[in-house]
């Protein structure tokens, strides 16, 4: 009696195409005879050509749209004289494109003042919308040009007048010839104007007012000069005058501000005339 061999196929395996050779043709359905295309041709999405709920009318209007080159015609007119379908089934294919983001229309005024429609296609519905509010792809906004800081306040004259800022703008114009670091700009000589007219209505002369801001300057760069001078000017305002007569205890008396003919400058006297620097110049040099 023969002896039964356990390794042996009872039978002879069949060669299913589909499973044993996946890449074999089938017996059923369609068959691809493809061609490599290198012209003349259009990329369509799986997502559009086999789409669940679009009509088979709605999927290939949407792919002729795709292919056609910017700026043709695609208006229910235009589509209905190109496609046997008529006007109606056309609008119902394009409203279906619309409604599944791969048709935009809108309405815009032209210069002319005709409203005419724009549409784009949409080969993925929604990329562009996401695409615009990336990170990666929203253009960072333009940098605001950085606002100067702004400048210290400063004592404000009981009385402003025309020659005594003048003056005061002098002073400031010539403490660069002292220390070039104390250059100013024109907007910052305008801000501390008013705080040299307060040292000047305190009975001091311009060149005292230029020796109290330059004295003792710090050996370091002075990055903000106008700032500097704006602090100086406010902590070390010196007092008002006292009172010429000790019999009156009201106010001293107060002289209206003057044009001194000899420099220009503001000073207070009751009379016009030379400021007390012109006159002990003129003492001198007589």
């Amino acid at each position: 009696m023969d002896s039964e061999n356990p390794s042996a196929p009872s039978r002879a395996q069949s060669r299913i195409p589909g499973k044993n050779h996946p890449h074999g043709r089938p017996n059923s359905g369609v068959i691809h005879e493809h061609v490599r295309l290198t012209e003349n041709f259009t990329v369509i999405g799986n997502d559009l050509a086999q789409h669940k709920e679009l009509s088979l009318l709605a999927i290939g209007l949407s792919c002729y749209i795709q292919s056609v080159r910017p700026g043709t015609a695609i208006d229910i007119k235009t589509l209905a004289a190109r496609f046997p379908e008529g006007p109606t089934r056309i609008a119902a294919a394009l409203r279906e494109l619309e409604t599944h983001g791969y048709l935009r229309r809108t309405r815009l005024r032209a210069q002319t003042g005709q409203v005419i429609t724009r549409t784009v296609s949409c080969n993925r519905p929604g990329h562009h919308a996401a695409a615009a509010e990336s990170p990666a792809r929203r253009r960072p906004a333009p940098r605001k040009p950085p606002q100067p800081k702004r400048l210290p306040a400063v004592p404000q004259p009981a009385y402003t007048s025309a020659d005594l800022l003048r003056t005061a703008v002098d002073v400031l114009a010539g403490l660069r010839g002292e220390d070039p670091r104390l250059l100013l700009s024109a907007t910052d000589a305008e801000h501390l104007a008013p705080g040299v007219a307060a040292w000047l209505e305190r009975d001091l002369t311009p060149a005292a007012v230029h020796r109290a801001l330059t004295e003792n300057l710090p050996p370091d760069p002075l990055i903000r000069p106008a700032a500097f001078l704006a602090h100086r000017l406010t902590a070390q305002l010196p007092p008002l005058p006292p009172p010429r007569s000790s019999a009156s205890p009201g106010p001293a008396l107060r002289h209206p501000f003057q044009t001194c003919d000899g420099c220009n400058r503001a000073f207070r006297a009751p009379t016009p005339g030379r400021c007390r620097d012109c006159r002990a110049e003129q003492k001198e040099s007589g």
